[in-house]
C-alpha cells in the first residue's frame, strides 16, 4: 500500500495520527534547532573569561560578554551583573528568576511532545478496536464470511496500531532526550549563578 491507502484503510483515527505526527516533528526539529543554537558556548570557558573582565575591573565589558553570549547561563549571569552594586540578596534573588525564567523557554512545547508519544498507541488501538468491530458488523451484515475475511478486516485495522506506535516511539525517545538536556542546562545556570555570586562576593569585599 501507498501512504494515502495506509490513511484511507485506517479511517479517521489515521487523520488523528497523521496530525499528530506532523505536530510531533515540527516540535523535535524546532526544539533540537533551539537547543543546538544556545549550547554553542561552553560554561566553564565563559565563566573564566568573566573571571577576567571582573578581575580587570571592568564591569561593562563582562556585561557585553554575557549580552553577546545567547546561551541560557550567559541570561543568568547577566542578571547577576546587572545589578552588581546591590546587595548579595538581590543579586542572587535575580538569578534565580532568570533560572526559572529560562528554564521554562527550554521546557517550552516538551510536554505537548511527551503528550502525543503517551497517547499516540491507545488512539491507535482505539482505531484498530473500531476497525475490528467494523469487520465483524460486515460479515454479520453480509450473513457469510469465511476466515480469509475476517483475517482481512483484522489486518487492515491493526494499520492504527501501527501507525500508532510509528508516532509514539520517536516521540517517546526524543522527549526523553530533551528531557536530559534541560536538566544539563538548568545545571550549567545553577553552577553559573553560584560562581557569579563567588565572584561578585569577592570583589565588593
Amino acid at each position: 500500500m501507498n501512504l494515502w491507502q495506509f490513511i484511507k484503510v485506517g479511517g479517521a483515527t489515521m487523520y488523528v495520527l497523521l496530525f499528530f505526527s506532523v505536530v510531533s516533528l515540527t516540535i523535535i526539529v524546532e526544539r533540537l534547532l533551539y537547543y543546538h543554537k544556545r549550547s554553542r558556548v561552553r560554561r566553564d570557558s565563559f565563566m573564566k573569561t568573566i573571571a577576567q573582565s571582573l578581575g580587570k575591573k571592568d564591569l561593562k565589558e563582562a556585561i557585553d560578554l554575557c549580552g553577546q553570549t545567547d546561551t541560557p547561563f550567559a541570561e543568568v549571569v547577566y542578571a547577576g551583573l546587572d545589578l552588581y552594586s546591590h546587595d548579595e540578596t538581590v543579586i542572587s534573588n535575580a538569578m534565580e528568576r532568570r533560572v526559572t525564567v529560562e528554564t521554562t523557554k527550554l521546557e517550552q512545547y516538551t510536554g505537548i511532545l511527551g503528550t502525543i508519544g503517551s497517547t499516540a498507541v491507545y488512539i491507535g488501538l482505539f482505531g484498530t478496536v473500531l476497525g475490528i468491530i467494523r469487520a465483524f458488523r460486515d460479515i454479520s451484515t453480509a450473513g457469510s464470511g469465511g476466515i480469509s475475511v475476517v483475517i482481512n478486516g483484522i489486518s487492515e485495522a491493526l494499520v492504527c496500531t501501527a501507525a500508532g506506535l510509528c508516532v509514539a516511539v520517536p516521540a517517546v525517545i526524543v522527549y526523553n532526550y530533551l528531557i536530559r538536556r534541560i536538566d544539563t542546562f538548568v545545571t550549567d545556570m545553577e553552577l553559573s549563578a553560584s560562581e557569579t555570586m563567588d565572584l561578585v562576593k569577592a570583589k565588593q569585599k
